[in-house]
Order: structure tokens, then C-alpha cells, then sequence
């Protein structure tokens, strides 16, 4: 019972992601930084220390108010979550097409299409 609360929970975060602004998205992961930095019962000097930037920019970034990649990759990395990006654009690692029995993997890509010229018949 308590995996399908967590796994409701996720899935309602996920719906809530998909609507959000880019200054709400910055605010909620700010947020979860900040969470996971009090988990960690670090202290922002300590890990801004940790993680080779400023207090100020890790608090831009926990409070949503802007940063930069390189604070966000230089947190995560301190926080030992660098696993994290990971999620941003992940590669499909199964191809539906090589489950089929007859499926060849790709050798290449195709070529672009031109467009066709109405005027010639």
C-alpha cells in the first residue's frame, strides 16, 4: 500500500511538473535542492564551499532566483547527484524495432526528403 502512495505521489508531481512555469520549474528545483541539502544537514556556506561557488549563487539557486548551469552541475556534483542530469533527455535503450524477429538495427541515417515542385507533372 505504501508503493502505490509513492508511486501516486510521483506520478501527481510529474503532472504538476508538465504545467509549470520556467520561474515555477526554477522555484520547485531550487526547492528540492534545498531540501536535499537540509537532508544532508549541510549548511549553504558548507556546501557552496563544497561545491566551489558562492553562498550567494547556491542562494539564487535554492530560492529560484536565477543561476547558472554551471552552479546547478557544481551543487549536484557536491551533493553526489550528478546523476541527476541524466534525466533530462534520456537515450530510449531499447529500440521497439529490434524486438521484432525480422528488425535490423539501423546501419544509417536516411536521407532528407525534397520537397516536391508542384508546378512539374
Amino acid at each position: 500500500m505504501i508503493f502505490a502512495g509513492v508511486i501516486r505521489a510521483f506520478i501527481e508531481d510529474a503532472i504538476v511538473a508538465i504545467n509549470l512555469t520556467s520561474d515555477e520549474m526554477e522555484v520547485s528545483v531550487g526547492e528540492k535542492l534545498r531540501a536535499l541539502r537540509l537532508s544532508r544537514n549541510l549548511e549553504q556556506k558548507t556546501l557552496a564551499e563544497r561545491a566551489g561557488v558562492s553562498v550567494r549563487a547556491l542562494r539564487n539557486l535554492e530560492s529560484g532566483q536565477g543561476s547558472t548551469l554551471k552552479t546547478l552541475i557544481s551543487i549536484l556534483r557536491a551533493l553526489g547527484k550528478q546523476d541527476w542530469l541524466n534525466t533530462i533527455a534520456p537515450v530510449a535503450t531499447i529500440n521497439p524495432l529490434t524486438l521484432t524477429r525480422e528488425a535490423q538495427p539501423r546501419q544509417r541515417a536516411s536521407r532528407a526528403r525534397r520537397a516536391r515542385n508542384s508546378e512539374k507533372h
